[in-house]
């Protein structure tokens, strides 16, 4: 699943081509909301909520997607050499369709497309945690409720998106370690939630304005994580190998350092 900056920066991409303008074309590609137009509607803003965008128009309308793991939004200029030509992508890859005078964003594959009344969005995201890169960011909510299932564990508990959302698996696999604790640890025994906490909010607002999540201060390709992705290989601080194992429902890859995160329970 795309992490929460991932999803800040495609709202920021979203914005810049959509927001303030007249939409001249739209098409959603869902049975439940195929014969709906918002052609001539102005598009007031478009926000990320975790790992969810709302995209709103005038008329209390608002578009509800995520990207999911296939998902993607691509944003085409309406004249020019990279014109949009949504056709030519596959009608089973592009799901909606919108279009101003100037550009045309296209959603790729997504799982979720809702039409909801923009009164409505608590149904939609009303479930989920203090938001990383939110307005309402609330580091004592998030470790309330990280606390309120103490035998989880704690790699599990960061990734339910009810306690805080925006972190997915490269993240959890970096903040245990910079936590200095092991996935697999329950939750009431993983140390200060509240710095753990605060220590996601910080990942993530480093790397909301580029590409990539760095977690390690040092953005060259192959530098960027200190133990995602790098199983088998040293660990960055101690050189013990880094270990990789599937855990949880549904099943995840988990990174980690047996000698810097160690636990009762490892995952062995």
């Amino acid at each position: 699943m795309p992490e929460g900056d991932t999803v800040f920066q495609t709202a920021t991409r979203l914005r810049g081509a959509l927001a303030g303008r007249v939409l001249t074309r739209t098409d959603f590609r869902v049975p439940r909301h195929a014969t709906a137009d918002w052609s001539g509607r102005t598009v007031l803003g478009v926000v990320s909520r975790g790992k969810h965008l709302l995209l709103r128009v005038d008329g209390g309308l608002t578009l509800h997607t995520r990207l999911g793991m296939p998902g993607a939004w691509r944003i085409r200029r309406a004249s020019g050499r990279d014109a949009a030509r949504p056709g030519s992508l596959g009608r089973d890859q592009v799901r909606v369709v919108l279009a101003n005078d100037a550009y045309t964003a296209l959603g790729m594959r997504l799982p979720v497309v809702e039409l909801l009344g923009t009164a409505d969005e608590e149904r939609a995201v009303g479930h989920l945690g203090p938001d990383l890169l939110g307005p309402d960011w609330d580091a004592d909510e998030a470790a309330r409720r990280l606390a309120a299932q103490p035998a989880r564990p704690i790699g599990e508990a960061l990734l339910d998106q009810r306690n805080l959302a925006g972190v997915g698996n490269v993240y959890r696999a970096e903040l245990c370690f910079l936590g200095g604790v092991s996935p697999f640890a329950r939750v009431d025994a993983a140390g200060d939630l509240r710095s753990l906490a605060d220590l996601a909010h910080r990942a993530l607002s480093a790397n909301r304005e580029h590409i990539g999540h760095v977690t390690t201060g040092d953005p060259r390709p192959g530098r960027e994580n200190w133990v995602y992705g790098r199983a088998g290989r040293p660990c960055r601080r101690c050189g013990t190998p880094i270990r990789r194992t599937e855990a949880g429902e549904p099943k995840r890859v988990v990174f980690w350092c047996p000698a810097c995160q160690p636990a009762a329970d490892d995952g062995r």
